[in-house]
């Protein structure tokens, strides 16, 4: 394996950990408001985040990376709760709650988790390798 294939290989195994990283704090943070109602009679709740990524040619590596192409709302309705004391339930007495599932947003972390730890796995090789290399050139 030659240098710069080992230069490629840290330069997507760092892209994968980063868009990774982007999701894990996306996840979090739909985790952290999965209760954030509107305190406005009628208003809308926390929406879930969601995150797309691209492949993204790397012109200095000569080689597709991931990156987070955006960081989107999830559109799907909210649910309703039966809560005529609450600041934010409309006329009828129900408010809306956020469209997180946290069960859905569990299952997430636990694939971004597995998918940061593989791009580190990656460049914990490709380091290996790179010792490797560099003790067969001294001696």
């Amino acid at each position: 394996m030659s240098i710069d294939s080992l230069a490629v290989s840290f330069g997507i195994a760092a892209s994968g950990m980063k868009a990774q990283s982007t999701r894990l704090r996306v996840v979090a943070e739909n985790m952290a408001n999965a209760n954030s109602t509107s305190e406005t009679p009628g208003g809308d709740p926390y929406r879930r985040k969601t995150v797309v990524f691209a492949s993204v040619l790397d012109r200095a590596l000569k080689s597709d990376t991931v990156e987070v192409k955006r960081i989107g709302r999830d559109q799907s309705d909210f649910r309703l709760e039966y809560n005529p004391g609450h600041p934010g339930a409309d006329e009828r007495g129900y408010v809306k709650l956020p469209n997180v599932n946290t069960l859905v947003e569990s299952m997430d972390m636990r694939e971004a988790g597995r998918s940061y730890d593989a791009n580190l796995n990656v460049m914990q090789q490709a380091r290996g390798m790179l010792g490797r290399t560099i003790d067969m050139l001294r001696g």
